[in-house]
């Protein structure tokens, strides 16, 4: 299988990593792992990785947290961080981690299944989409030979309602409101020049704003 670049494990526990590279190995990824975070972060060069998956309950002085806060430090902020935890499950921990800007929480013990469709989801988010001159972290796309301007947030909206979640779904998944998640929908239409989401999907697809899940 074509090695489609690297994902960091960082996990104490030896079947919840092994589980992570097999899904690294499955998805094309050469998978690196490590048991502790202070071994991770010794081992980081200049060469960004595709994605981390991150235990926050690590065994010695550097946890989770930390490793992803100097992961976002090297390889910056959007840099896509899965953090999976069989502690510290409760919504305030799970909340507390996507806050603190993981791109995913999972609670252990971890489905070689979910993990993998996660995984997944966070490369495609990540993927480096197709652009006309984008600026300041925005994307960018075409309508009617006007640029299109998406923010990050409405980039994430956007790849999940291609993905077939609800509204509701949605409003879960990024831990916002209903009501923040139809203004940013609303501004998505009005940007992108149409007035519904099959729409707003369809025109996203065609112009390479976001990939079909193949």
């Amino acid at each position: 299988m074509k090695d489609c670049g690297t994902i960091l494990v960082v996990d104490h526990d030896d079947a919840s990593r092994l589980t992570a590279v097999q899904v690294a190995v499955r998805l094309g990824y050469d998978a690196r792992p490590t048991p502790t975070g202070d071994e991770l972060l010794e081992r980081l060069g200049s060469d960004r990785p595709a994605l981390a998956i991150v235990e926050v309950e690590l065994d010695g002085p550097v946890n989770g947290l930390e490793v992803m806060r100097q992961l976002h430090e090297t390889y910056g902020p959007d840099f896509p961080v899965i953090l999976v935890s069989a502690g510290r499950i409760a919504a305030l921990d799970r909340t507390t981690g996507l806050m603190l800007g993981a791109d995913d929480y999972l609670v252990k013990p971890l489905d070689a299944g979910e993990l993998l469709a996660r995984v997944r989801r966070s490369l495609g988010r990540a993927r480096p989409r197709p652009t006309n001159g984008g600026r300041n972290g925005h994307m960018n796309g075409s309508r009617n030979g006007h640029e299109v301007n998406l923010s990050p947030r409405e980039r994430q909206i956007l790849t999940l309602l291609a993905d077939g979640l609800a509204h509701g779904q949605i409003a879960s998944e990024l831990v916002i409101s209903s009501k923040t998640v139809a203004t940013h929908i609303q501004h998505i239409l009005s940007k992108l020049g149409v007035h519904t989401r099959a729409q707003a999907v369809s025109l996203a697809f065609n112009r390479g704003l976001v990939e079909p899940d193949v």
